[in-house]
């Protein structure tokens, strides 16, 4: 919708959309106010100080890489993974295809609406009110494992290799996933089943973020500074464009992409179950005036009635203070996708 003197509609939910009817304006409503912009500054000089892990070093039960993850994780809660394994051709499949979607036309994709409940589908999966800035970029989300629980029908037949790729690439993420959940319960004391096993069956959902070009890009933000709901994050970045940043010794540090490698972030429930010894961290995305950006999250969760609270292992002998309340998953992820983006702040209700 545009209006006589060819300003668009501010209740357009489409960013590509947004862009298309006009590449020189930005609504309103998506533009940063004082209290927005965040006032931290950006640390590129610590990007190669993001710490790297050997998933094949790790699954072999290394001890020096179990000692590189324990320290990722307390220290940054953020790292890349690197000879994991997942085909290249498959990565390249999943980025082809998942492109190939958000350049269709808006009455396309918007046959596949974001259900809240399913969790699924092409839409905004976050709260908006009428008060808050929106961030500057269009999802679609798929719910990936267990097998039965997918909602195909909010699967887009468009592109046709779209749906092949998730299949391929699900399988791919969904080892690593389990080869990462093994090595943590390595460095919590436990054996490398247990924490799989706390999981009572592994779910996994992906969230394949679009961030198009815009005009003003320091006066947006692509994605808000947030921590996971999730056991952990596992990311696909496009090779060539920047956009992921997180927080660390006060700033925003960039994660440049490194070709055929993945980020993998701490998320809530960890933090939760590691009693504060693993920290979700917050990140967040930026865009940039020339080329677009897709990112591709695959979230590793327990299944819904799963209590999560402090495991006994974690407590400090010390200290055997828990420091968070015992919850059920279900019940914290329906309240966070209730909430808009805003930090750590969730967490913190559960402070105990």
């Amino acid at each position: 919708m545009v209006t006589s003197d060819n300003q668009i509609v501010e209740d357009i939910d489409c960013v590509e959309e947004i862009v298309k009817r006009d590449p020189s304006f930005v609504p309103k409503r998506y533009i940063l106010t004082e209290n927005d912009a965040s006032k931290d500054m950006e640390l590129p000089l610590l990007s190669a100080e993001v710490p790297v892990i050997d998933l094949a070093l790790l699954s072999q039960g290394r001890e020096e890489e179990l000692n590189k993850l324990d320290e990722a994780c307390k220290s940054w809660g953020f790292f890349l993974v690197i000879n994991h394994g997942m085909d290249e051709g498959v990565l390249e499949d999943m980025k082809t295809a998942a492109s190939d979607f958000f350049k269709l036309p808006l009455e396309d994709k918007m046959r596949y609406p974001f259900d809240p409940l399913a969790i699924e589908g092409y839409g905004r999966p976050y709260p908006v009110t009428e008060d808050q800035t929106v961030d500057w970029s269009d999802s679609l989300m798929f719910r990936l494992f267990p097998v039965r629980g997918r909602k195909l029908e909010l699967w887009p037949g468009k592109p046709a290799e779209l749906r092949g790729a998730i299949e391929a690439y699900s399988a791919e993420v969904g080892t690593v996933g389990k080869k990462l959940l093994g090595s943590l319960s390595l460095i919590m004391g436990m054996e490398s089943n247990e924490l799989p096993e706390l999981h009572k069956e592994m779910q996994i959902s992906m969230r394949v973020n679009y961030y198009p070009v815009c005009c003003e890009p320091e006066k947006v933000m692509g994605m808000s500074p947030h921590s996971d709901a999730t056991t952990i994050t596992i990311l696909l970045q496009d090779n060539d464009v920047n956009g992921l940043q997180i927080r660390h010794d006060g700033g925003w540090v960039p994660v440049k992409p490194v070709p055929n490698s993945l980020i993998v972030n701490v998320g809530d429930v960890l933090e939760i179950w590691s009693n504060g010894r693993y920290k979700s961290i917050e990140h967040r995305a930026i865009t940039n005036g020339t080329q677009a950006r897709i990112s591709y999250a695959s979230f590793v969760t327990p299944q819904m009635e799963v209590e999560v609270e402090p495991l006994k292992q974690m407590l400090d002998d010390s200290q055997q203070h828990k420091l968070y309340k015992k919850v059920t998953y279900e019940d914290y992820l329906r309240q966070n996708l209730q909430s808009k983006l805003e930090g750590k702040s969730y967490l913190a209700n559960y402070a105990s």
